[in-house]
């Protein structure tokens, strides 16, 4: 997976040295957001994503290049064969994770006590409890118990 490039075919990141930044370089807007969550959520047409999210066309249709351009769809023949549709790739697919915690947070954040809202649920229907980073032990991380280091520090220990 690549940044776009500029005119000396190098990689534009915004913070090259971080994971999250370029994350967010890729899918850091919320019509990219709300375009892999409806792919996951079994969206599949350019008018499956234009109705879901009331995006304006032209905006979904640089989100969709840029989203295939980085490799989290990919563009499948339909199973009626006469058209192509999209379809999440691994990366696309490993982004669930991120989509449940930030649903998760809006859950919390974003409501208010007892305003109702939409459920991700499970194949048995059960809500799914939150996502929880954990040590290999199972000990509950959070930004106090953590630290970033940096890229020229990781060969260090």
């Amino acid at each position: 997976m690549v940044s776009e490039r500029n005119s000396q075919e190098e990689a534009v990141w915004t913070d090259p040295e971080c994971p999250l930044a370029r994350t967010a370089d890729v899918v850091g807007d919320r019509w990219s957001l709300l375009i892999i969550r409806d792919a996951m959520d079994g969206a599949r047409s350019f008018t499956d994503f234009q109705q879901r999210t009331g995006i304006a066309r032209n905006i979904l249709t640089d989100r969709l290049r840029k989203l295939t351009a980085h490799g989290l769809l990919t563009q499948v023949e339909a199973p009626s064969g006469k058209r192509r549709v999209y379809a999440l790739t691994e990366a696309g697919k490993d982004l669930f994770p991120v989509i449940v915690t930030l649903r998760q947070w809006g859950e919390r954040h974003a409501f208010a006590d007892g305003e109702p809202h939409s459920l991700l649920v499970d194949p048995d229907g059960e809500v799914v409890p939150p996502l929880v980073p954990a040590t290999a032990d199972g000990t509950r991380l959070t930004s106090d118990t953590t630290s970033v280091r940096h890229a020229r520090q990781a060969g260090r220990r």
